[in-house]
């Protein structure tokens, strides 16, 4: 699935990942491919993508995240 990690400042990541670990509201929670679409919204904490280059983890100070047609969008503080 395709991954899209922007701050009002600039892209953190964009590319593809096969599961994503968030630091959600009510606690930690994952999006797999082809997940259902969503939108949740995210507390501080560490976004963890298991990408083609391997895991990677990604710092945000809350936000919201949307899962639509394949694709996650999330937009960070």
């Amino acid at each position: 699935m395709k991954l899209e990690i922007l701050t009002p400042d600039k892209e953190i990541y964009l590319g593809e990942a096969s599961a994503i670990l968030f630091p959600g509201l009510d606690g930690l929670f994952a999006i797999l491919d082809k997940h259902a679409p969503m939108i949740a919204g995210l507390r501080k904490g560490k976004i963890k993508a298991e990408t083609p280059s391997g895991i990677q983890f990604f710092e945000i100070n809350g936000g919201v995240v949307e899962v639509q047609h394949n694709k996650v969008l999330v937009l960070a503080e």
